[in-house]
């Protein structure tokens, strides 16, 4: 009898509910906070990543690597912190974001956003304008002065 008079009632629940479900805020330490914002800091471009740039554990996070790669992003102006590594880094960084996924790609200091942002960003250009004003391309002279090398050697 106490069952059946809750059977016949349905509750109902609203569409936004079911769809948005906001993420567990942990409250990050002031320590994990200053590391983040030094890791951030490292580099005029900087990856949060599954794995590493020569052994990416996920295929966003190789995505990513490779569209870097295609911009020519110098590697001597970019840094890549391996979340699977440490737990308390993989979310830290979710909640300091607020950006539930990895990979996520930081440019002088500014996060700029996942691998679908970031995808979306190189086929319209504007990747490779964010990575040119924040000077982190490998320089044009050293690309033409090694093909300049190169057919020297070979005449």
């Amino acid at each position: 009898m106490f069952l059946s008079r809750f059977s016949k009632t349905k509750t109902f629940i609203p569409l936004k509910t079911i769809l948005y479900r906001p993420q567990l805020k942990l409250f990050m330490s002031t320590e994990m906070k200053k590391a983040l914002q030094d890791a951030i800091g490292s580099a005029p471009v900087v990856l949060f990543m599954k794995g590493t740039p020569e052994f990416p554990k996920c295929g966003f996070s190789k995505a990513t690597i490779q569209l870097l790669g295609q911009q020519g992003v110098d590697p001597a102006k970019f840094a890549a912190y391996n979340v699977l590594e440490d737990p308390e880094l993989r979310d830290a960084i979710k909640e300091f974001t607020e950006w539930p996924t990895i990979p996520q790609l930081f440019v002088n200091k500014e996060f700029v956003g996942g691998c679908d942002v970031i995808t979306s960003m190189s086929r319209s250009g504007e990747l490779a304008e964010v990575l040119e004003e924040a000077d982190a391309l490998v320089p044009e002279e050293e690309e033409e002065s090694t093909h300049d090398n190169k057919k020297e050697s070979q005449e």
